[in-house]
C-alpha cells in the first residue's frame, strides 16, 4: 500500500470525526452528565461498531450496495433525515449547544456500551465512509484487498478514537468554560447546527453510488 492512500483515509477520518456527528452528541453528553468513565464506557461501544462495519467491509458489503442502489440510497436518505433533525434541534429557538449540561438520567454500563454501539451502526457518516470513501483508496491491482481494507480501517479507527478520547477527556471543561461565556456557547450552537445541516444536504445530494472493494 502506498502511503498516500494511508494519509489520504486518515485525512478523511481526521475530517469527519471533527464534524459534529450522532457519536459526538453522545459521548458529549454522557461524559458531561456521567463523567469520563461513562464516556469511555460509550466510546468502547463506538469503536465496536466502526470494527463492525470494516468487518462488513471486508467481506464485500460494499459489493451488494452496488448491486442494490437502492439500498444504498436509502441508508443515505434515512442518515441525512437524521442529521437534518440534530441540526433543526441545536438551531431552534431555545435548542442546546452539545457542550450545555442536560438532565440525563444515569446508565448503566451495558446500556451506555450498547447506546454506544448503536449510535455508531446508525451513524450516517460512519456508513457513507466505509461503504462508500474507504474502497476509494483501495488499488485492486496490487492485491490483498481484505487486508487493504482491514489497514485503511485500522487507520480510520485509530484517528477517531483519538480524537474521541480528547472529547470525552475536555467535554467537562470545555463544558464548565462555555457555561460562562454564552456568546462563545451560543456560537458553538449555531457552528455545529449549520455544520450538520450542511452535512446532511450534502449527504441527501450526493447521486455517488457505492464503491465495489470485494475480497
Amino acid at each position: 500500500m502506498s502511503y498516500g492512500a494511508l494519509a489520504g483515509i486518515a485525512l478523511v477520518a481526521l475530517g469527519m470525526v471533527l464534524t459534529p456527528g450522532p457519536n459526538m452528541v453522545y459521548l458529549v453528553s454522557r461524559s458531561i452528565a456521567q463523567g469520563r468513565r461513562a464516556g469511555l464506557v460509550s466510546l468502547t461501544g463506538v469503536v465496536v461498531g466502526f470494527l463492525a462495519y470494516l468487518t462488513a467491509t471486508c467481506l464485500g458489503l460494499t459489493a451488494v450496495f452496488a448491486l442494490v442502489p437502492a439500498a444504498y440510497t436509502a441508508i443515505k436518505l434515512a442518515g441525512a433525515c437524521y442529521l437534518l433533525y440534530l441540526a433543526w434541534k441545536t438551531l431552534r429557538p431555545g435548542g442546546l449547544s452539545v457542550f450545555e449540561p442536560g438532565d440525563l438520567r444515569p446508565d448503566s454500563t451495558s446500556r451506555l456500551f450498547t447506546m454506544g454501539l448503536v449510535t455508531n451502526l446508525l451513524n450516517p457518516k460512519a456508513a457513507v465512509l466505509y461503504l462508500s470513501l474507504l474502497p476509494q483508496f483501495i488499488d485492486p491491482s496490487t492485491g490483498h484487498v481484505m487486508m487493504q481494507s482491514f489497514v485503511l480501517g485500522t487507520v480510520q479507527i485509530t484517528v477517531s478514537m483519538a480524537v474521541n478520547l480528547l472529547i470525552v477527556f475536555t467535554a467537562g471543561t470545555l463544558a464548565t468554560f462555555l457555561k460562562t461565556r454564552p456568546t462563545w456557547l451560543r456560537a458553538q450552537r449555531y457552528v455545529t447546527g449549520t455544520l450538520l445541516g450542511v452535512f446532511a444536504l450534502k449527504l441527501a445530494t450526493d447521486r455517488s453510488r457505492a464503491a465495489v472493494a470485494t475480497p
